[in-house]
C-alpha cells in the first residue's frame, strides 16, 4: 500500500479517448474552437456587463460572476485536456491532479448555488416587481454572490480532501479527461462506499435540491406570467425566464448523471463523456443562450461598437 500511495505522487495519466486514437485530433479541434468560443462568449459579457451602465442590473451582476465562473471552470481543465490530446504524453502531475480537483469542484459547485440566486433574482423580478429593486439592492446582490463563491469553496474543501485520503492501487491511469472525484475514486484500493455515501449526498445537496427549488420558482414565475396583460410584457419575462431555464437543465442535468451515479457501476465511457459535456460544451452555450434572443445585450454590443467606430 505504501509503494501505492508512493505512486501517485508521480502523477496520474489521464486516458481520455487514447484508447482511440483516431479520434484525438478530431477531439482536439472540437474541444479548442468550444475553448475559444467560451473565452469570447463569457469575456464579452463581462465586459458589457461592466461597461454599459444600462446593464448595472442585479441580472447582469449575477450573469456576469455566472460568466467568470465558466472561464476558470474551463481553464482549470480544457489546457490540461489540449496538451494530452495534441501529444503522446498523457500525465499530469500529482499536484496538478491535486490543484485541478479542488478548482473543478470549487467552481462547479459555485455554479449550482449561482443559478438558484439567479432563478431567485428573475422570481422576485416576475413575481415581487413592486419590491425588486429593494429586495435584490447592491448589498444583498454582493451577499448572494459571496454565498455562492464560498459554499462552492467549502463543498470542493470537503469532498477534494475525503478524496484525496483514499489509499490509491499502483496503476495511475485516471479514466477520464480530467481529474475529478468519480475517475479518482475507481482507482481506491479499499471499499469506497463511504466515500460514495458522501459524494451522493453532498452532490443531492448541490444539484437535486438546487434543481427542485429552481423549478419550483419558475411554477410560481409562470402563473404570475400568464397574469400578465401586455403581451410585449409577457414575452419579454418568456424569453429571460426560458433562457435560465435552459442553462439550468443542462447543466444540472449533466452534473447529476455524472455525479449521483453510483461511482462504481457507472459506465465509464458515458461517464467521461458527460464531464466533458458540463465542463467544455455548458460553458460555451450559456452565453450564447442568454445573449441570442437578448436585445438589451445586442444593444449594448452594438453602443460599445458604435463608441469603438467614434473614437477611430
Amino acid at each position: 500500500m505504501k509503494r501505492a500511495n508512493s505512486s501517485s505522487w508521480e502523477g496520474f495519466i489521464l486516458v481520455g479517448v487514447s484508447d482511440y486514437p483516431q479520434l484525438e485530433m478530431i477531439f482536439f479541434v472540437g474541444i479548442l474552437f468550444s475553448y475559444l468560443l467560451t473565452l469570447f462568449g463569457n469575456s464579452a459579457i463581462i465586459l458589457l456587463s461592466s461597461l454599459d451602465a444600462r446593464l448595472h442590473t442585479p441580472m447582469y451582476f449575477f450573469l456576469s460572476n455566472l460568466s467568470s465562473v465558466d472561464l476558470a471552470f474551463t481553464t482549470s481543465s480544457v489546457p490540461q485536456m489540449l496538451i494530452n490530446l495534441w501529444g503522446a504524453d498523457k500525465t499530469i502531475s500529482y499536484g496538478g491532479c491535486v490543484t485541478q480537483l479542488y478548482v473543478f469542484l470549487w467552481l462547479g459547485a459555485t455554479e449550482c448555488i449561482l443559478l438558484v440566486v439567479m432563478a431567485f433574482d428573475r422570481f422576485v423580478a416576475v413575481c415581487r416587481p413592486l419590491h425588486y429593486t429593494t429586495i435584490m439592492n447592491p448589498r444583498r446582490c454582493w451577499l448572494l454572490a459571496a454565498i455562492a463563491w464560498l459554499g462552492g469553496l467549502g463543498n470542493s474543501v470537503v469532498q477534494s480532501t475525503f478524496t484525496l485520503q483514499l489509499p490509491l492501487c499502483e496503476h495511475r491511469r485516471v479514466d477520464s479527461f480530467l481529474c475529478e472525484v468519480p475517475a479518482l475514486i475507481k482507482l481506491a484500493c479499499v471499499d469506497t462506499s463511504l466515500n460514495e455515501a458522501v459524494l451522493n449526498n453532498v452532490c443531492t445537496f448541490f444539484t437535486a435540491v438546487p434543481l427542485s427549488v429552481i423549478l419550483i420558482s419558475y411554477c410560481c414565475i409562470a402563473q404570475a406570467v400568464l397574469k400578465i396583460r401586455s403581451a410585449e410584457g409577457r414575452r419579454k419575462a418568456f424569453n429571460t425566464c426560458l433562457s435560465h431555464l435552459v442553462v439550468v437543465l443542462l447543466f444540472y442535468g449533466s452534473a447529476i448523471y455524472g455525479y449521483l451515479l453510483p461511482a462504481k457501476t457507472n459506465k465509464q465511457d458515458q461517464g467521461k463523456f458527460i464531464s466533458l459535456f458540463y465542463s467544455v460544451v455548458t460553458p460555451m452555450v450559456n452565453p450564447l443562450i442568454y445573449t441570442l434572443r437578448n436585445k438589451e445585450v445586442k444593444g449594448a454590443l452594438r453602443r460599445l461598437l458604435g463608441k469603438g467606430r467614434e473614437v477611430s
